[in-house]
């Protein structure tokens, strides 16, 4: 039976006058694989910090029965002293001029050489490349203890977690099975939700129309006549009496039906976007950027030379490369902010009908954290409030949310908050440098629907490669210093490589189908004992006959 390294036991942590945190009892057990999944503000990281010790709770207690490790979510980290694990993430270990990537290598490769027995991941993939993606999933999933993962990245999650750990409303609810069980079961509870709400508005819809109608029956029996005579005025008075009395009883019993019915809350559902973003002055230009680059240098480090792309109007392209290759001085470029260390030779040409849009990594720069977010919103808008709103929601700020000041909330709602305020914009063009950093699961795939669907230009650097899959429609790739462009998106950039590897595997099969021809061919000139040649000349047919099948194939 495994053994528990961990126990929590009545926390609460309150921010404010809010309770983010009530949670009764969890454990961790030795080899868990936990995925902790919430929307922004759910208080995911804060979880992570009182279980690691950062952290104290107000009330309750958590017994740590293993040491525990985490990779923090930002800031600067000690790369840690394996040096085996330093070289495999390449962490330099330095706390200047490093890109967004090799920060967040500083610090996965800081927490592993802890060699602890409970890792706390929050968000270790920010910023990562595809080749740190491979190796962090290679860690984290031979890793000798627990973990306990918050991530955006859905692959990570599918490939690593047996077991969800869902957080809301400062509650945890365990789902076994992985994260696509999880968004099943949670799929069927949302149906079942609305299937129950249904059923509960029809009962009491047809209780309230009973309740009415016996409030019109009661006020049809009439009272006796005065001219009546006394005999039928007192039978007369019995059968209003008894009928008034039978009415009251029977709305009596609706009324308390209604009063002990058991109430369904309506189930949140999205508000639905009904006006294309990004087009209220479209480009009519083919092409909304031009890019020329003789070179591009930072830090006394080449990143591109002899290179360039161009932006078709209407395109959605996403910007790849390993870390420190330059993407986000690429961008940071194109919108005149590369800042004095980066030196720029060439010609960057945006149509003169473009107006750009920019989301920075470090966002908060183009926010008041001293306003609501919807001051913030509407500062610049060209929408009205009420559309606003409703973008708002798609990106998980609902309701009354929409007022509190940004100084009160998480990263990852005012990421949500400066996507908001430049979707909003009159913008026709955006440049997006990492816009999925910080943002719940929810919030991404909302976020993937509205740029899907953005009616002008973009260009975006992610290292997600569900979320390239389903926005990008081109591909932008460092290489060696240059610039690839693929038109098509992340499938079609694959096929190339896929139709090589196939041709190499039909080179090999032609190479073993030879040798063995080969061989046949030496013991048809020297047969040895119990050889019979006949058969060897039909293997060496039969061969020959598949040989000439895999040349026709490859066109050789």
């Amino acid at each position: 039976m495994a053994k528990c390294i961990l126990e929590l036991n009545g926390v609460r942590v309150s921010f404010a006058d809010r309770l983010v945190l009530d949670l009764d009892h969890l454990s961790v057990y030795d080899g868990d694989r936990i995925g902790l999944i919430g929307e922004n503000g759910a208080g995911k990281t804060t979880l992570l910090r009182v279980l690691s010790g950062d952290l104290t709770p107000e009330a309750g207690q958590v017994r740590r029965l293993s040491p525990v490790a985490m990779i923090r979510q930002q800031g600067d980290s000690d790369a840690g002293d394996d040096a085996e694990t330093r070289a495999q993430f390449q962490a330099r270990g330095a706390r200047e001029n490093l890109s967004g990537g090799e920060m967040t290598r500083n610090r996965i490769a800081g927490a592993l050489s802890a060699r602890a027995g409970l890792l706390l991941a929050d968000e270790p993939t920010t910023d990562l490349d595809r080749e740190g993606l491979a190796l962090l999933r290679k860690k984290l999933a031979g890793f000798d203890g627990a973990v306990l993962l918050v991530s955006h990245d859905r692959a990570l999650l599918r490939e690593i977690c047996d077991r969800i750990w869902y957080l809301e409303d400062g509650k945890i609810t365990v789902f076994p099975g992985g994260y696509d069980d999880f968004m099943a079961e949670r799929l069927r509870q949302r149906e079942r939700q609305a299937f129950e709400y249904d059923q509960y508005k029809t009962e009491m819809k047809r209780l309230k129309d009973a309740a009415q109608r016996m409030t019109e029956w009661a006020s049809s029996v009439k009272k006796a006549p005065s001219r009546m005579g006394n005999s039928e005025a007192r039978l007369h008075t019995h059968e209003y009496t008894n009928a008034v009395l039978g009415l009251s009883s029977a709305k009596r019993k609706i009324q308390n039906r209604m009063e002990h019915l058991e109430v369904k809350e309506k189930p949140r559902t999205l508000p639905v976007i009904t006006m294309k973003l990004g087009v209220t002055h479209p480009v009519e230009a083919k092409n909304a950027l031009e890019f020329r680059c003789a070179y591009l240098q930072a830090g006394g480090k080449t990143l591109l030379r002899d290179s360039g792309f161009v932006l078709p109007t209407g395109s959605r392209t996403a910007v790849i490369g390993p870390n420190g290759c330059g993407k986000t001085t690429l961008l940071r470029t194109l919108t005149g902010q590369a800042g004095s260390g980066v030196q720029f030779r060439g010609n960057t040409r945006f149509n003169p009908a473009v107006r750009t849009g920019w989301f920075d990594q470090h966002h908060e720069s183009t926010l008041n954290l001293d306003g609501s977010v919807l001051e913030n919103i509407m500062r610049e808008s060209v929408h009205p409030e009420h559309f606003a709103r409703t973008v708002m929601a798609c990106l998980g700020i609902r309701g009354d949310d929409i007022y509190k000041l940004l100084s009160l909330l998480s990263g990852g709602e005012r990421a949500k908050t400066a996507l908001g305020k430049l979707l909003l914009m009159d913008c026709n063009t955006l440049l997006l440098d990492e816009p999925t950093n910080h943002l719940d699961l929810f919030t991404m795939e909302e976020l993937e629907k509205l740029l899907a669907g953005y009616g002008g230009t973009l260009l975006f650097v992610s290292h997600d490669e569900e979320f390239i899959r389903k926005t990008a429609t081109r591909i932008l790739c460092f290489e060696n210093g240059s610039l690839k462009t693929f038109e098509g998106g992340w499938e079609e950039m694959k096929a190339p490589r896929k139709k090589d590897t196939a041709e190499e595997d039909r080179k090999i099969a032609v190479t073993k189908l030879e040798m063995q021809m080969a061989a046949i061919s030496a013991r048809l000139s020297s047969p040895k004992k119990g050889d019979r040649p006949d058969l060897l000349q039909e293997d060496y047919m039969r061969l020959a006959e598949e040989l000439r099948e895999l040349k026709n194939l490859s066109g050789s």
